[in-house]
């Protein structure tokens, strides 16, 4: 019973390995070395280090621009009105075109006034006639009164009447000079050069002295172009004016800028600026100034919109970086930066407004770093790059901008 329990207890036990078949351990034999080949050939398949093109910034003095928004408006503009009251005749200019000061736009019934003129002209040869005729009544009581044929009060009287007859001729000659103004501003023209707007009345309709509009006027060369500053800058700009040895409401020594309108991508219109404001809005903190442009084409018009880049500072060492090497993280931006090794570190900086084509950088970096300039998307900080070294050009034209 014994040897028979034994015997059982044997054929459960795990078979030996004289009786595996030879397939079986050349199979395990095969994953055994697969396991020990697999962290070399993982290695051995590793990516390669990302290739990234990078470069120096640009270091050059520079002078920063502020950019503002403004609009265009007329140095001069008028509401053309008549000083006359009357019924418009005719009207002497063509919609839209230009004119030239003293050029006759509109003229106003005259006859009327020429009736009045000749009824004016008049009284004066009657005045005339009367103060001639009290001077010899005048005279000739002086002489008889020194021969004393008449009174005294009778010379007197013959005074008062040629005075009275002198002034008469004085009010009908100031009311001929009236009608004779009258008569003149029934021509209505045009008081400086520039381009006229429509008629807004035609012929034939009643015109009340000075509040009918008959059409309007603006002068095209040169023009203004108005923006607002905050009080910030406006303290900056009356530094730097200081020292150029001019005043901000003067127009800060006459600063060179240009302004680009909603149809140019490039700020190709130069002016100077001639004028600020000589107070601070109370209500929005800021002040107005202005700058004129020369306009001979008559490209840019009254009431167009544009934004002007004023220089914001003096000439100053600047940094430089196309925009395409700057990324962001969060609410700050940031530039990737290449040591020896190709080790990529991040460094937050503080751009500014854009020159040339570059973004300056004011705060960050001084220039002797080197910079990933294309293939942000492949880097992050810790990662090992490639580098390929490239020259920043000393302008970059941005497509689709015009010179």
């Amino acid at each position: 019973m014994v040897h028979t329990a034994r015997l059982r207890h044997y054929s459960l036990a795990a078979p030996s390995s004289r009786n595996v078949p030879a397939k079986w351990l050349a199979a395990a034999a095969f994953a055994a070395i697969g396991l020990l080949a697999a962290p070399a050939a993982q290695a051995q398949e590793a990516p390669p280090a990302p290739v990234v093109t990078v470069a120096k910034p640009l270091v050059r003095d520079i002078v920063e621009d502020d950019e503002f928004v403004g609009r265009f408006e007329a140095v001069d503009q008028v509401s053309l009105r008549s000083r006359v009251g009357g019924y418009l005749d005719r009207v002497h200019f063509q919609d839209g075109t230009l004119v030239k000061q003293g050029d006759l736009l509109f003229t106003i019934d005259q006859r009327p006034f020429k009736a009045a003129l000749n009824q004016a002209q008049a009284q004066v040869d009657s005045a005339k006639t009367l103060v001639e005729f009290s001077k010899m009544q005048f005279e000739r009581a002086e002489t008889l009164s020194r021969e004393g044929n008449i009174p005294v009060s009778t010379l007197d009287d013959r005074r008062r009447e040629y005075l009275a007859a002198q002034a008469q001729l004085d009010g009908a000659e100031a009311a001929l000079e009236n009608a004779s103004l009258d008569l003149e501003f029934t021509e209505i023209k045009a008081p400086f050069s520039g381009r006229v707007d429509r008629r807004l009345i035609s012929p034939g309709n009643l015109v009340q002295a000075d509040q009918t509009v008959l059409t309007t006027i603006v002068s095209i060369d040169p023009i203004d172009f108005y923006f607002d500053i905050d009080e910030r800058t406006y303290f900056a700009y009356a530094r730097d004016a200081r020292e150029r040895g001019g005043v901000m409401q003067e127009g800060a020594g006459g600063v060179d800028v240009v302004v680009r309108v909603a149809d140019r991508d490039e700020a190709t219109f130069k002016g100077k600026l001639d004028f600020a404001e000589n107070r601070l809005d109370e209500a929005t903190g800021t002040m107005r100034a202005r700058a004129r442009f020369d306009n001979k084409d008559g490209v840019l018009q009254p009431g167009m919109f544009g934004r002007i880049n004023v220089p914001g500072s003096l000439p100053h060492p600047g940094v430089l970086l196309p925009d395409e090497a700057i990324g962001a993280d969060q609410n700050r931006r940031i530039v990737f930066v290449v040591d020896e090794a190709g080790l990529i570190s991040a460094k937050p900086v503080r751009t500014g407004p854009r020159i040339d084509g570059y973004r300056v950088i004011r705060e960050g970096l001084t220039g002797e770093e080197t910079v990933v300039i294309n293939g942000l998307v492949r880097v992050r900080p810790g990662v090992t790059v490639k580098s390929e070294m490239t020259t920043l050009p000393p302008k970059v034209e941005a497509e689709g901008q015009t010179q």
